[in-house]
């Protein structure tokens, strides 16, 4: 009898235990976050800048975490493959992507209805992890040394200034379809496929002018092939100090820049991504760290997670509006 009366207590007691072991489950999994190796998926081929900042984050943060941080390349469609695989793994955070961010933006503009994931939504940021500012290039025969001498010069000369990219689409492109708006200029798009070619005709003369990332042009402009006009961030880059910023060169509100970034699946526990940007933002105030990726021509940056977010939010609907404006097709 007295058993009888104990059972519906015991029911009512396994009951709040078991609600009590679902509440705490995803705190504790976090607590323990990470006890196995974690996969950090880089979209591109080994040998690229954002392969390079991968396993310099990588390898920091295996030491700070206290597991293995693994390195895959995923690469194909453009990044797509890899952020794809990313966006449709498990939201537990051992599967991260690096990623490309600028392009990953761009490739949602430009290939809409065509990209398996959600920019936005498919994805939960970790943090911004660096920049890549781009620089005005041009032949040193042409007729202007200052960026406002080249606007001067297309003026005068509607359709005779060639801008070369490393094709349809690239960041590089859509930085010159903003710089012909900005400018109310009539430049002619030379697509390459890639590049080094593209910088190969420009130093050869075939095209007169590009806006290209700092770290591969810098060389060329260091051994006077290329003339530098102005770069495209903020503040003048490290890396070309003499070179004046687009704003200061009479280009106000011109900057653009190549974005990285980690990011995890969407719905990764709130813990997780928390941990994982509060190492971030010790790695990337390291001296040796900012060094490695300014190796790479990239600024080092760390943001929060909500930050990041916005970021994101913005190139998207910051290229969207290029690439409708300018007509730009995915070829």
């Amino acid at each position: 009898m007295s058993d009888l009366r104990l059972r519906p207590r015991r029911a009512l007691l396994l009951s709040l235990l078991a609600v009590c072991a679902g509440a705490a489950t995803p705190a504790m999994a976090a607590d323990a976050y990470p006890d196995k190796p974690i996969r950090l998926i880089v979209p591109y081929p080994p040998g690229g800048a954002t392969d390079v900042i991968g396993r310099v984050l990588a390898q920091e943060l295996t030491g700070a975490l206290g597991q293995s941080v693994i390195v895959e390349n995923r690469a194909g469609a453009a990044g797509n493959i890899g952020a794809d695989q990313v966006a449709k793994a498990q939201p537990d955070g051992y599967t991260l992507l690096m990623g490309a961010l600028t392009s990953h933006a761009i490739n949602a503009a430009l290939y809409r209805g065509r990209v398996t994931y959600d920019v936005e939504k498919s994805f939960a940021p970790v943090s911004i992890v660096g920049t890549v500012p781009l620089v005005f290039v041009v032949n040193p025969t042409v007729q202007a040394n200052n960026l406002q001498q080249l606007i001067a010069l297309a003026k005068s000369r509607p359709g005779y200034v060639t801008m070369a990219s490393a094709g349809n689409g690239s960041p590089q492109h859509l930085a010159g379809e903003m710089f012909k708006r900005a400018a109310g200029v009539d430049i002619l798009h030379v697509p390459y496929k890639g590049s080094g070619p593209a910088m190969t005709d420009l130093m050869g003369g075939q095209v007169l002018s590009m806006i290209e990332t700092v770290p591969a042009s810098q060389a060329s402009i260091k051994a006077g092939k290329l003339r530098a006009l102005a770069v495209t961030s903020p503040q003048r880059v490290e890396a070309l100090p003499d070179v004046p910023t687009a704003a200061e060169a009479g280009l106000k509100d011109f900057e653009v820049s190549s974005m990285f970034g980690i990011v995890a699946p969407a719905n990764t526990p709130a813990p997780v991504i928390e941990r994982l940007n509060g190492e971030l933002k010790k790695i990337l105030a390291k001296p040796t760290v900012k060094a490695s990726l300014l190796n790479q021509g990239a600024i080092a940056e760390w943001t929060s997670p909500a930050d990041a977010r916005a970021r994101v939010s913005a190139e998207l609907a910051r290229w969207t509006k290029v690439i409708d404006e300018a007509g730009v097709k995915p070829e």
